[in-house]
């Protein structure tokens, strides 16, 4: 026995265009969701009606028809094919046992035509119609479909024309025109039947497809929210017009932390975002949300959300979204919670600040009585030990007030006319005598005069500065070039070497304060990492910029410009 299900592919047991598309509008769901049971009974239920129909018609115009028996055979026939769509329970059959009853439609129609007459009813036979369509357009067995729309529509004519006597080839002849359109409705239903299962099968492959992707793309959504709720990490997704597309658990947190306590759904301008001072509130158009929501790509932007003691520091950082056309689309801003290591940073600082002032004083005493030892005119090995004394004590001097310059952050400085060109060139010539004694090739590129507005102390200390770092991270020899030039305006230095280089990495954090590359700490060369962050100290006081181009293991050019 075949399976009780019914294979998924287009049949006219599953779509009500079996037998009349305009009977659409009178099912409240779709026509495949009854049961099987009642989908072959609305499936007889066109012949139904019209046999009712009929009877109606006959009784009004023929009333002689209705004392006919084949006709009452007829009648009754329909009335027990219709119950019978009812009582045989189908779903516990062959799935397609339910074709039985447009063979049984054939027959009874066969009976009807006998019992209207041959001069009144005969065009009951085009009720053969409703058989035909049903069987072509179920979709089982066409070529047998096919041929039983044209031979029993012809059986219904020439059985009766047999038995009566001697038909004539002209009577035969005469009744192939129903059996020929018979035949043409059951090709069309069949072909209409065969396109419409192949639109179902490509559109149940595009629906099981986007099942698919559906269930994938829920996956990846449940674990991307997984993720972005295990982080640490505030993620903040807006479109291109600012509204919130996605925000993790973390970021409502930072959110309801930046919220003011009397404004139940601030706006970006009500939330309590304030600067590094912790007591001026970022402009609107300066807030990380707002510069994202404008396009703007950046790292590291400290702000701090809250107010009073629960007041946190964060770190923002943006990056915009693109779509197929590459506009803009939107951006994702992290906030990362960053207060114990700014607390931690300050505390640093105060530290070295509090320590660097407890050492000036004393330095200074030392430096004072070595003065005064020295102007005594001690005996020449005593003055040699003096002059080390103060030679150290003048370099310790000088470390404790770069601590104490590096602690404040920014350097005053007093600009005057200076000439630039000879600062380099008196810079390069004090460093000779270490360059040749580490093999250094030093050399300077300078005009023979170019004057500038700016510091010439401040400067001569980057100058030595960077000019010192190319020499003592060259260990094994190379070349340093000190080169000047005026360019857009400003004043540009280059100091180039062909040492050790920097990685990535390093080149990122080589401004930072008590930075020191990881080969140089392997190396031990010397150093406590606070010249460059000085030397960015000095240039940003005059308003200029610091910049450092390097390749590990083929040599670091440091840049500056300062306005002339």
């Amino acid at each position: 026995m075949a399976s009780h299900t019914p294979p998924r592919k287009f049949r006219a047991m599953d779509h009500p265009v079996a037998w009349s598309s305009g009977k659409l509008r009178f099912f409240r769901r779709p026509f495949h969701e009854y049961r099987l049971t009642d989908r072959v009974a609305l499936s007889q239920m066109p012949l139904f009606v019209t046999t009712l129909l009929t009877a109606f018609l006959v009784w009004a115009f023929f009333p002689v028809t209705m004392d006919n028996p084949l006709f009452v055979a007829f009648l009754v026939s329909q009335l027990v094919i219709m119950a019978l769509c009812y009582l045989i329970p189908w779903d516990r059959l062959p799935y397609t046992s339910f074709l039985i009853i447009p063979l049984l439609d054939f027959v009874s129609i066969a009976v009807g035509r006998e019992g209207g007459g041959q001069e009144s009813l005969t065009g009951i036979s085009l009720l053969a119609v409703f058989p035909v369509i049903w069987l072509c357009a179920s979709g089982y067995y066409p070529r047998t479909s096919l041929w039983l729309s044209f031979l029993a529509p012809l059986a219904i004519i020439w059985v009766p024309l047999l038995l009566e006597g001697s038909p004539t080839p002209q009577d035969l002849a005469r009744s192939l025109l129903l059996p020929v359109m018979m035949l043409g409705i059951g090709v069309s239903v069949s072909v209409l039947t065969l396109s419409m299962t192949r639109q179902q099968r490509a559109l149940e492959e595009k629906d099981a497809q986007l099942q698919d992707n559906l269930r994938t793309s829920q996956r990846q959504g449940a674990l991307l929210n997984t993720i972005l709720d295990t982080v640490h990490l505030g993620v903040l997704a807006v479109d291109a017009d600012g509204h919130d597309v996605l925000m993790n658990r973390r970021q409502r947190i930072n959110h309801e932390l930046a919220r003011p306590k009397d404004i139940a759904d601030p706006n970006e301008s009500q939330l309590l975002v304030f600067g590094p001072d912790r007591v001026t509130l970022v402009p609107v158009e300066q807030r990380p949300v707002r510069r994202a929501v404008l396009g703007e790509t950046f790292t590291d932007y400290l702000v701090w959300l809250g107010s009073g003691r629960e007041q946190r520091a964060f770190v923002t950082t943006a990056r915009a979204m693109k779509d197929d056309d590459g506009a803009f689309a939107g951006s994702v801003i992290v906030f990362s919670d960053v207060t114990d290591l700014v607390n931690a940073l300050t505390a640093k600082d105060d530290f070295v600040s509090s320590v660097s002032h407890e050492f000036r004083t004393p330095l200074t005493s030392i430096l004072g009585y070595v003065e005064i030892l020295l102007g005594d005119e001690p005996e020449d090995t005593q003055r040699d030990m003096l002059e080390i004394i103060r030679r150290n004590s003048e370099r310790l001097l000088t470390l404790v007030s770069d601590l104490l310059s590096s602690r404040n952050g920014q350097l005053i400085v007093t600009p005057e006319a200076v000439d630039v060109a000879e600062l380099v060139r008196s810079s390069v010539s004090s460093a000779i005598p270490r360059a040749a004694a580490s093999g250094v090739e030093l050399e300077a590129d300078t005009p023979d005069r170019l004057e500038a507005h700016v510091d010439g102390p401040r400067i001569s200390q980057v100058l030595d500065n960077l000019v010192s770092n190319a020499i003592k991270y060259s260990p094994d020899g190379g070349s340093v070039m000190v080169s000047l030039a005026r360019e857009d305006g400003h004043l540009a230095c280059r100091v180039t070497d062909t040492g050790m280089g920097l990685s990535p990495e390093d080149a990122s954090e080589v401004f930072a304060k008590f930075f020191r590359a990881s080969t140089v700490r392997r190396t031990a060369i010397p150093g406590v990492g606070l010249g460059l962050p000085i030397s960015k100290a000095i240039v940003e006081a005059h308003g200029g910029t610091i910049e450092v181009d390097s390749a590990l293991g083929e040599g670091t050019t440091f840049t500056f410009r300062v306005p002339v």
